[in-house]
């Protein structure tokens, strides 16, 4: 804890904002031993000073009366505090009582997006994932990107090989299905996005939204095509279809490392513009304006986010947004879709330069559904039928890392029952909220603001190559337990080891890991971060080994902690370079432009062409205050207006009987939820807009601020049976439902 107020004196601390993907740096100034204001920080060599209104928010998260601070254990109905070693203890008995009578998949995980924003997290939760050796595994990534993931994995050789718009040098760019208006990026951290589409308009170049909503980014956009909601795939696929009819293809430089070009020809040949205009909602004409403009682009990028991923057919759109950056001689070309080249922790830097083992799925399926493990993952949304339903492999224990999947998951009621009949449930988490209040123990995590900062997955889809370390601002509370220990004791209790044992199954762990890479010369190199722990040994490791490292003093000039962590404000490694082929991991060595499975699941989009569409559906938002249901606890993000409201068109409105103001039943069978609704010319006609991660009036949960204004879960009204099938990604856009005013 920090020391008293009146010794402490006055600070101004550099620090990297974990509230959201576009990581921008920031200026802290500290008085007293607590913050006295956040700006963004000038001399930060990636945001150059820009920040969201998310960032000053740190200060309520910091000092969050509701934020856990020590262990608590469930005693009958309430959650009481105690002690670290008794925390573990309790741990320790649950979940080995459960592994021995039970076997290994008897135990699940679950992880949350959180986890990706602290370094302690996402590099611990692969230890415990593979301590546990539980088929089991769970996290959000199945609810918004894993199509992504799936079809870049099959493209370009890794699951993290996502190339992401070069914006600075960007002539031409079209986005379907993403705001980063409101989300600074998402798969492609981009902070300051409104500036830098405003440079790209200035000098001449062209932005071109594709949304059933008319979005933040839509609004300062050239133009602004309302597509159909989950009709994605017909349209990209008559992109492709106009290029190839047209003779518009040119792979340019890549054209060697392509691989399946006519299977994709021979694959959208059906998808004419004048078959899919009427159901996508856009007219033939343009359609072909967008295919041509695309083509004719010197510099053009497609980029597709979330609206792409969560509907039936999201790995089929995913696949076809890069496809059309192929075609269009557009990927791995200044000013297109380009892979960053992170200094530390990327796969595709790794290994033997240009080949690899590819990504396989399907290695297990999920006991009940019998759905494909993607990524080592099952969807989500099984969890409460792996949990209800009885027999051998049956889960009857829960570990959940930063996750609150009764909110975040489609059928979040149905899972808070399971939860509530599991053996045990242990949760690693800041709140007590709607998932961990089923919990038998819950371990604090610390306030980001008492964590060393480094981010792990960001750097792989940033628009400009960097390197970026910041210091704890606090101290953290005599005889806390940084998260990273915590995983490493859950992962020793897993393993069948007393939990203390955590620290030395970590040095075990790593010294392994060393001695696979570095073989003879292992000795040496855990020398050189012997003075290191935990993650920051981990992160030393990666950047000395990585594409710009020193290599152990081999090249002096080289990254290593020391000099990132002396680097005020980072260092800068450039701007977005050409990396193909060397960047692949295919088994080939080639771009595989025409997986199997993704050519095939293409043909199950055509049957959409004689899907009429629904009279109503139902997608998704993000507010620039808001990032999933962990943020809705801070006043400086509550305050101002009612944001959990159901956008309604006006003639839609009409017709249904609703009035602004009032408020909605939004239900699909026996489901429903009830909002306040929200006239809007922004939405298309048909399409109704509820967002996401809201509905924190469930019973136990410790969210003060959250629970004034709890907002409608959307996700209680949502199908968990329905997903994407390749990728088991989570429907939740574009699905239909019935609206009706509520007196």
């Amino acid at each position: 804890m920090s020391t008293p107020h009146e010794t402490v004196p006055d600070r101004t601390h550099y620090r990297i904002c974990p509230l959201c993907e576009a990581c921008c740096g920031l200026e802290i100034r500290t008085s007293g031993g607590r913050v006295a204001s956040i700006r963004g920080a000038e001399h930060d060599v990636f945001s150059r000073g820009y920040l969201c209104p998310k960032a000053v928010a740190l200060k309520d998260l910091h000092e969050d009366p509701d934020r856990l601070r020590t262990p608590l254990v469930k005693r009958g109905d309430r959650h009481v505090p105690v002690g670290w070693d008794d925390a573990f203890d309790e741990i320790e008995r649950g979940l080995q009582r459960v592994q021995r009578a039970h076997g290994r998949d008897a135990v699940a995980l679950s992880f949350g997006n959180p986890s990706a924003h602290k370094i302690g997290l996402l590099l611990y939760t692969t230890r415990l994932a593979k301590a546990l050796g539980s088929k089991n595994v769970y996290s959000a990534s199945t609810l918004d990107q894993m199509p992504k993931q799936l079809s870049c994995g099959l493209m370009f050789g890794h699951w993290l090989s996502i190339p992401v718009p070069d914006i600075t040098r960007c002539d031409h760019l079209l986005i379907l299905g993403a705001n980063p208006m409101a989300s600074n990026g998402s798969l492609w951290t981009v902070p300051d996005f409104r500036g830098k589409a405003k440079a790209l308009r200035a000098r001449g170049g062209k932005l071109v939204v594709i949304d059933p909503r008319r979005t933040e980014t839509a609004q300062v956009a050239d133009a602004w095509h309302a597509i159909r909601p989950g009709t994605d795939a017909l349209l990209l696929a008559s992109m492709a279809q106009v290029l190839f009819a047209e003779a518009l293809v040119r792979l340019g430089r890549l054209a060697p490392h392509v691989n399946g070009l006519e299977a994709v020809r021979e694959a959208v040949a059906p998808f004419t513009p004048e078959r899919v205009a009427a159901r996508c909602g856009l007219a033939a004409d343009t359609i072909r304006t967008l295919a041509r403009e695309l083509a004719a682009a010197p510099r053009a990028c497609v980029y597709g986010r979330l609206g792409t991923c969560t509907q039936r057919h999201g790995s089929v759109s995913s696949w076809l947004v890069d496809v059309l950056n192929v075609l269009t001689g557009h990927l791995d070309e200044p000013g297109g879709a380009m892979f960053p080249l992170a200094p530390a922790f990327a796969a595709n830097t790794r290994g033997k330069p240009g080949i690899g083992a590819g990504v396989h799925t399907g290695r297990h399926a999920s006991r009940v559904s019998g759905a494909p493990e993607v990524m080592g993952e099952l969807p989500i949304t099984l969890l409460a039928e792996e949990i209800e339903t009885e027999g051998p492999g049956q889960v009857r224990a829960l570990v959940s890392v930063a996750s609150n999947p009764v909110l975040s998951a489609p059928g979040g009621p149905r899972l808070a029952r399971a939860l509530a009949g599991l053996d045990f449930m242990v949760s690693l988490d800041i709140y007590l909220n709607e998932t961990t209040r089923h919990a038998h123990v819950i371990l604090p995590g610390r306030s980001p603001l008492e964590d060393t900062h480094w981010d792990v997955a960001f750097p792989q889809f940033s628009d400009r190559n960097h390197a970026r370390f910041s210091e704890a601002v606090f101290a953290p509370a005599a005889g806390d337990v940084p998260e990273w220990l915590s995983m490493s004791r859950l992962a020793a209790i897993v393993r069948g080891r007393p939990w203390r044992d955590g620290e030395t199954l970590d040095d075990e762990l790593c010294a392994a890991e060393v001695q696979r890479a570095a073989g003879p010369q292992a000795d040496v190199v855990m020398k050189a971060v012997s003075h290191l722990r935990g993650p920051e040994r981990l992160l030393d490791l990666a950047l000395r080994s990585g594409p710009y490292g020193d290599a152990f003093g081999l090249k002096p000039d080289g990254l290593n902690l020391a000099k990132v962590r002396a680097a005020d404000g980072g260092i800068d490694l450039g701007e977005l370079k050409a990396r193909m082929p060397g960047a692949l991991r295919t088994e080939s060595g080639r771009i595989e432009l025409a997986p199997a499975m993704l050519v095939a699941d293409l043909a199950r989009a055509e049957a959409l062409l004689a899907e009429p569409a629904a009279d109503l559906q139902i997608v998704g938002r993000r507010d620039v205050r808001s990032n999933n249901s962990w943020m809705h606890n801070l006043p400086t993000l509550a305050k101002g207006p009612e944001r959990c409201t159901l956008l309604v068109h006006p003639r839609d409105a009409e017709r249904l009987g609703l009035r602004a103001g009032g408020r909605a039943r939004i239900g699909r069978g026996e489901r429903a939820v009830v909002a306040p609704v929200e006239l809007s010319d922004d939405m298309s006609p048909g399409v109704v807009c509820l967002p996401h991660g809201w509905g924190h009036d469930r019973d136990g949960a410790r969210l003060g601020v959250a629970a004034e204004r709890p907002g409608a879960s959307l996700n209680d009204v949502l199908d968990e049976n329905l997903r994407d099938p390749l990728s088991g990604n989570a429907v939740l856009s574009g699905v239909a439902v019935t609206v009706e005013p509520v007196s």
